[in-house]
C-alpha cells in the first residue's frame, strides 16, 4: 500500500522575491523595534492625559508641527529655516571640527603611544581635560575667540580630540613586540613600519576612539549652538522654541538629533567594516 506523502505547504515568504532579498529575515530583525516604538507611544500618550502633566502627546507634537515636518527645506531668514537646514548646519561644523580632532588625535596619539615618557607626563592631562562637559568650553572660547562660529568648532574640536588621541595610543602601545622584531629582522623603513606594521595594528582602536567622537562632536555642537543666540543649526532652533514656549517643536528636534546621530553612528561602524573586515 502505498502512503501518500502531505506536501509542505508553502507560504507568500517562500516565492522566488522574498527568498532572493530576504524578506523573513528582515521583518524578523524590523517587527521587535516596531512593536517597542509602538509601546512606548502609546505610554508616552497615555502619560500626556495625565491631569497637571505639560508634556504633549505624540499626536499633540505631530498635529502642532506639521508645517515643519511636511516642509523642512523652507527658508524665510538667516536663521529662520527649515529644520534640513538647521540640522546641515550644525552637521558641517561638526564635520569641520571632527575631522581637525581626527587628524590631531590620530597624530598625537601615535607620537605618544611611541614615547612612554611623553605618555607618562601626558597622560594626566588627557584624562583631565576629557572629563571637561561640551558645555563647560563654551564660556572661555566666548571670551577668548568672541566669534560664534570659530567657537563651535573648537567645542567640536576639543571634545572630539580625548577619544581619538588616548585610544590611539593605547592602540600604539599594545602593538606585539613580534611585530616590532619581525620589523627589525627585515631593516624597514620608518616609513614602512609606520603604514605596514603600526598603522594596521593600531588601526582598531583608532576606529573606536573616531566611533566615541563622532557622538560626542555632535552633542558638543548642540550644546554650543543653545549657549550662541541667533545661529543656525538645530541647538539654535531649540533654544528659539524654548523661549517661544515651543514644548513640540523642541521634541521634533530631539528626535532629529537622535536619528542624525544613530545615522553617524552607523555610518562610522559600515566604515570600519569596510576597511576592517575581520574587525
Amino acid at each position: 500500500m502505498t502512503i501518500a506523502r502531505k506536501r509542505p505547504t508553502e507560504t507568500l515568504f517562500d516565492s522566488p522575491f522574498f527568498v532572493r532579498f530576504k524578506v523573513k529575515e528582515r521583518l524578523g530583525d524590523l517587527i521587535p523595534p516596531l512593536v517597542a516604538i509602538t509601546i512606548f507611544l502609546i505610554l508616552w500618550q497615555l502619560f500626556s492625559w495625565i491631569p497637571g502633566v505639560i508634556l504633549p502627546g505624540p499626536y499633540r507634537v505631530v498635529r502642532e508641527t506639521s508645517t515643519l515636518i511636511l516642509y523642512p527645506f523652507y527658508s524665510k531668514g538667516e536663521t529662520d529655516k527649515g529644520l534640513f537646514w538647521q540640522v546641515l548646519a550644525s552637521l558641517q561644523r561638526v564635520t569641520i571640527g571632527y575631522i581637525a580632532a581626527a587628524v590631531v588625535g590620530i597624530s598625537l596619539g601615535i607620537v605618544v603611544g611611541l614615547n612612554k615618557i611623553l605618555s607618562k607626563a601626558l597622560d594626566p592631562i588627557f584624562q583631565l581635560l576629557r572629563t571637561v562637559p561640551p558645555l563647560a568650553w563654551v564660556p572661555i572660547a566666548l571670551a577668548t575667540i568672541q566669534k560664534n562660529e570659530p567657537t563651535a568648532l573648537f567645542v567640536i574640536f576639543i571634545t572630539a580630540v580625548w577619544p581619538i588621541l588616548i585610544n590611539t595610543a593605547v592602540g600604539v602601545r599594545l602593538i606585539p613586540q613580534d611585530y616590532t622584531n619581525v620589523a627589525r629582522v627585515l631593516k624597514l623603513s620608518r616609513n614602512k613600519y609606520f603604514f605596514k606594521v603600526l598603522f594596521p595594528a593600531a588601526l582598531p582602536y583608532i576606529f573606536t576612539g573616531l566611533r566615541i567622537s563622532i557622538g560626542l562632536a555632535w552633542l558638543a555642537i548642540i550644546a554650543a549652538e543653545i549657549v550662541m543666540s541667533g545661529t543656525l543649526g538645530i541647538g539654535g532652533f531649540i533654544w528659539n522654541a524654548y523661549q517661544n514656549g515651543q514644548v513640540s517643536e523642541i521634541i521634533l528636534s530631539l528626535i532629529y538629533i537622535g536619528v542624525v546621530g544613530l545615522l553617524l553612528d552607523k555610518f562610522m561602524c559600515w566604515l570600519q567594516t569596510a576597511i576592517l573586515p575581520e574587525g
